[in-house]
């Protein structure tokens, strides 16, 4: 029967991948398994030549340390300077026995001689000699003259001698202490397995001992090779000598002790033989894997082709035509489905919040008829008693803490955000951002307990307040409006709180203001006019300690506040948010005036004068005049110290944008104060001086660096070269390149 493209589909990739993996795993396998063969080859090597240099340094320092210690005794001093005749019996099985000692803590089998080139004598395996003159003088060419070492080892046909002449130390040698240590002792002492090629070469290249293997043996041209590159090589490793097919892989470790180098030659054969029946295991486990791997991908496909075909029958409408590509079509199928559901359902989620926040702001700014209310309340699922009450709560920000004024956003969405954790989703409508400073909420209350209404919302406005100030390190107040029962009022109640929000500036930060309680003080809900550009400037006036800046300000600031107070109650309102504000100004600069005991009353004072010569006399005399003497007092010092610190921010950072607006938000002043601060102690205005400085940079740039005019512009913020030329050419009164020329040639 003809199989569908959804057989094929599934058929084909498991297929491909089955013998993919069997050939990938295969590979692996055999790779990593001669890797391993290989690596445990050379490590068992590696391990027997360091084992065989351990054991032979180990046997040569004892017998060389036996020596040594030995030659520096005093029986040894006597010994070897008696003349030992036969009737030095005693002396002579005294020498014989520290020999057989020296014997006992080395190698077995090794023949020990010890040579007095005083007296002319020699014992070996204790049998004593007398030396003739000739043999002495051949002893002192071979060991002593030419040689010129304390200790060396020297090839012989059976086998090697270790040569000590003693006393060590001493530049006159006495004696000469010769170690025969035959090719059978050696043999059966670094235990060589059959078969294995072991050489050891000392530091001048010469073969002292070799065990040739079956495999491949070290050559003349290998020994030179090796021996040539020792210095560099590392205390034990692998290392290819030789070059094409006299190329071998030797073994070898160092030593230490006298620089020999311990050798063995890695037998690729026994790699290769390890591995063939490895080899045939993976290839008659790939096939059969392979095999399964058919038959499997075939059932397989067939079984899973057939429940795609029966949901192809499911979703095929009438008699249409039943493509051969079914899974794309059922695949086209259900997107389209998803696509229309999650499309739907991501429309509905993703736009009901926006589209609530807007409808609590219309109904705020009363843009909507009844209508159009009751059906929105109803699709953003408010169900409310038609005996409830409403009341409109404003959360405005009185400041940022220790936040930025760029953090006011953020402020803002998380107070709207903490008063739909405070109030319970049945008590409210969505709380939403008004402006940049206010947060809106609608209450709702079911019961008409005016008290109880009052005493919740307090909880509601402590609880947010205590928040913000814990959590987010900003104070706010809170603007509340008078119970109402027609939710088409919202707009109304809305300018009641906002009302009430212009109070806090009388009552102070992280007020709680309800707009019955100042409803007898205001005749609806009012904007008073304030000069609040003169204000600033008075206040940095006084920060100055500047008397007649005072002067020229405090006048026509008072004068707009009498002449914009039409009633009584505009001018209370409008001089206590004065007082205010001085007060928040000497908590800044430290000064001590309106904060005393003595200005306890001052309020009252202020509100019960109905004089303006009266009120001016009191704000002069009793409040700003004080607090000027006592800043022009305080001043000196702290406005050189702001100056300085804006001259270290102008040298520090004068590759950047700079300007008093930056600095005031750094240093926490205004802009025209510090200006005024700067021109007063350093003569000049803060532009002249930043470009002063920008332009000694440069004239240092020009004569120090090869910088070009548009990069040294670029760096010091200049909009375009032309404009640095032009205030380099008005400062210098040339222009730069000339500037450079002219020092250059100095």
């Amino acid at each position: 029967m003809r199989k569908s493209k959804t057989f094929y589909n599934i058929f084909i990739p498991i297929l491909i991948l089955g013998l993919g993996l069997v050939a990938s795993f295969g590979s692996y396998i055999y790779y990593s398994t001669t890797h391993s063969v290989a690596d445990s080859v050379s490590e068992s090597q590696q391990s027997l030549i360091t084992q065989i240099r351990n054991t032979m340094e180990q046997k040569i320092q004892t017998i060389e340390y036996a020596f040594d210690t030995y030659s520096t005794t005093k029986s040894f001093s006597d010994v070897i300077g008696h003349p030992l005749t036969e009737q030095d019996f005693e002396t002579y099985r005294e020498l014989n026995t520290q020999l057989n000692y020296i014997a006992t803590m080395g190698l077995e089998g090794v023949q020990y001689s010890l040579i007095s080139l005083d007296q002319n004598w020699e014992i070996t395996n204790g049998t004593l000699t007398r030396l003739t003159e000739e043999e002495k003088q051949m002893l002192y060419q071979e060991y002593i003259d030419a040689s010129g070492r304390e200790l060396f080892w020297v090839k012989m046909d059976d086998g090697i001698r270790m040569v000590q002449t003693l006393p060590v130390y001493s530049k006159n040698k006495q004696a000469i202490a010769l170690s025969d240590i035959s090719l059978h002792t050696l043999n059966r002492t670094l235990q060589v397995k059959p078969g294995t090629s072991v050489y050891i070469i000392n530091k001048q290249g010469e073969l002292l001992y070799a065990a040739d293997g079956e495999g491949q043996a070290l050559s003349k041209q290998h020994m030179d090779e090796l021996t040539a590159k020792a210095a560099d090589l590392p205390e034990s490793g692998e290392i290819s000598i030789g070059k094409d097919d006299e190329a071998v892989t030797a073994l070898y470790s160092k030593s230490s002790y006298n620089n020999w180098l311990y050798v063995t030659v890695l037998d690729e054969g026994k790699v290769s033989e390890a591995l063939t029946t490895t080899r045939i295991g993976l290839i008659v486990m790939a096939a059969f894997i392979m095999l399964l791997i058919v038959i499997m991908a075939y059932f397989l496909s067939v079984h899973l082709a057939k429940p795609i075909r029966k949901i192809q029958n499911s979703l095929a409408k009438g008699a249409d035509p039943k493509p051969r590509d079914e899974v794309n079509w059922i695949i086209q199928s259900i997107d389209s489905i998803m696509t229309e559901k999650e499309n739907l359902e991501n429309l509905i989620e993703a736009e009901k919040p926006k589209l609530e926040t807007q409808f609590v702001l219309n109904l705020l700014h009363s843009r909507l008829n009844r209508a159009e209310v009751q059906r929105s309340m109803e699709r953003f699922g408010y169900r409310i008693d038609p005996s409830a009450l409403f009341v409109t709560m404003l959360i405005q920000l009185d400041s940022y803490g220790d936040k930025q004024p760029s953090d006011k956003d953020v402020l803002l969405l998380t107070i709207n955000k903490m008063m739909q954790e405070i109030v319970p989703a049945s008590a409210r409508m969505l709380p939403v951002v008004l402006n940049e400073r206010t947060q809106a909420t609608l209450l709702i209350f079911e019961q008409d307990n005016e008290n109880e209404i009052r005493k919740q919302i307090l909880n509601y406005g402590k609880a947010i307040i205590r928040s913000a100030r814990e959590y987010l390190k900003c104070s706010v107040s809170i603007g509340i409006s008078n119970p109402y029962e027609d939710i088409m009022n919202s707009k109304k109640a809305f300018e009641m709180s906002l009302e009430a929000l212009h109070q806090r500036l009388n009552l102070g930060k992280e007020s709680i203001i309800f707009f019955d309680d100042i409803s007898t003080v205001i005749a609806g809900p009012t904007m008073l006019h304030y000069p609040s550009d003169l204000e600033a400037q008075l206040f940095d006036a006084i920060r100055l300690g500047d008397e007649q800046e005072v002067s020229r300000y405090l006048y026509p600031l008072l004068a707009e506040m009498m002449k914009h107070s039409k009633k009584p109650m505009d001018l209370e309102a409008t001089l206590i948010r004065f007082v205010n504000n001085l007060i928040q100004l000497e908590q800044l600069i430290g000064a001590e005036v309106l904060l005393t005991q003595d200005n306890a009353d001052l309020y009252h004072r202020l509100l019960d004068t109905r004089n303006p010569e009266e009120i001016e006399r009191i704000l002069i005399q009793e409040v700003i005049e004080p607090m000027v003497r006592m800043m022009k007092e305080k001043t000196n010092q702290q406005f050189r110290s702001i100056a300085d610190k804006i001259a270290t921010i102008v040298r520090t950072e004068y590759d950047q944008d700079l300007s008093l607006d930056v600095i005031s938000e750094r240093l926490h002043y205004s802009p025209n104060y510090l200006s005024s601060i700067f021109k007063k102690e350093y003569g000049t205005t803060f532009s002249e001086y930043v470009m002063t400085y920008r332009l000694e940079i440069a004239k240092k740039w020009l004569i120090e660096t090869d910088m070009t005019i548009k990069d040294i512009a670029e760096r010091l913020r200049y909009q375009n070269p032309q404009n640095f030329i032009r205030s380099f050419r008005k400062k210098e009164h040339v222009t730069p390149g000339a500037y450079r020329k002219m020092k250059v040639e100095l």
